[in-house]
């Protein structure tokens, strides 16, 4: 086949491009620029020159045509409004899910020769076409039902971060890392000889590199006095420079005496965080509301009890979901979690297939 294939300069992407190459396909390596380093310019070195320099040098070794491609507007268009909206609203934002649905499986599609049957990149995860008795009563789109399945790697499993994809980008969609696990990739890397075999696997929110997550809403959102209130007295124990800076259940930088203190609250509306000497977002809860679907095979689940993940990683629930209308549910789970936040994802599984997700409200 004739594949563009994602490469980030990470040890994944280079690993599933080798293994492409090893089967024969017609392949051009993309590096899609999407940093906004070009505005923190100030904060030093930019991060995104070192990754081109492992991709053109993975790519020199296979001998593979690389292309780089700016989406930094388009990029900021949609994940980086999303994300500061999200802080502005007091919300947790997970912008992975965006760059995925609407950058690399979105906007890619969209300025890529037509010619190039499907997008491989580095993710944890698989697709695969359902059988028509897997069906049941479901309507089975044109060409067949996408599923998108869960890798054998229950750390590294990225379905998480893919479960707003569509039937038409899972489509054109090609995973070959599914069905390894990392220190099986880790090997392949070592057998390939990669330029970048022995990088560790990046971490931190996709567009920012090396910025600190604080310096990228002080550039955007500035500094807002405010109170910090102790919630059970109502006394004030200091201030901060706004309350976006702060999450609920942080516990470090609040520079207060007579600690540990411990944010609770945030009243977007005054600039207020209140605070408590007890972490009130440890209390468990076992429900939540949940909206703004996306179900990859373009119907809500028949069933009621499956499983959902509410972050990225291992750990999965046994839940209950009901929905209240078309596009809200009541989920219900079998064991209470603590870090139940809103603005996060729930992520539904049928055991090993991704269902799709919802917004927590």
């Amino acid at each position: 086949m004739k594949i563009a294939v994602l490469l980030s300069g990470g040890v994944d992407s280079s690993v599933a491009l080798r293994l492409l190459q090893k089967e024969g396909h017609d392949l051009t390596a993309f590096y899609l620029k999407i940093w906004l380093q070009d505005e923190f310019s100030f904060l030093g070195e930019c991060p995104w020159e070192e990754d081109l320099e492992y991709v053109r040098s993975v790519c020199k070794q296979a001998g593979v045509p690389l292309e780089i491609l700016s989406l930094q507007t388009e990029y900021w268009d949609t994940v980086v409004t999303y994300t500061i909206s999200e802080i502005k609203e007091g919300r947790t934002p997970n912008p992975d899910m965006f760059c995925n649905s609407l950058i690399k499986f979105g906007q890619f599609y969209d300025k890529i020769d037509k010619s190039f049957e499907k997008v491989a990149s580095g993710h944890y995860a698989a697709v695969e076409k359902a059988n028509p008795s897997d069906l049941g009563g479901l309507q089975r789109p044109t060409g067949g039902l996408y599923q998108l399945k869960r890798s054998p790697d229950p750390v590294k499993d990225q379905t998480y971060f893919l479960a707003y994809l569509t039937q038409h980008q899972l489509s054109r969609a090609l995973f070959p890392l599914g069905r390894y696990k990392k220190t099986e990739v880790r090997k392949f890397a070592d057998e390939f000889d990669l330029p970048n075999k022995n990088r560790k696997d990046s971490q931190g929110i996709c567009f920012l590199g090396q910025i600190k997550f604080n310096e990228f809403i002080r550039h955007h959102l500035g500094e807002k006095k405010g109170d910090i209130i102790e919630i059970e007295t109502g006394e004030k124990k200091g201030s901060h420079e706004g309350y976006y800076y702060y999450t609920i259940g942080q516990r470090s930088g609040l520079g207060l005496s007579h600690g540990p203190w411990y944010v609770v609250k945030k009243d977007v509306k005054n600039n207020i965080v209140y605070i408590s000497k007890e972490n009130k977002s440890e209390r468990s809860r076992d429900n939540f509301e949940a909206g703004r679907f996306n179900w990859i095979s373009g119907h809500k689940p028949a069933e009621k009890n499956l499983q959902v993940k509410i972050r990225h990683g291992a750990n999965f629930y046994n839940c209950e979901l009901d929905f209240t209308d078309e596009d809200t549910a009541q989920v219900k789970l079998e064991t209470p979690d603590q870090g139940i936040a809103p603005g996060q994802f729930a992520v539904f599984y049928k055991d090993e297939l991704c269902l799709g997700g919802g917004v927590i409200l």
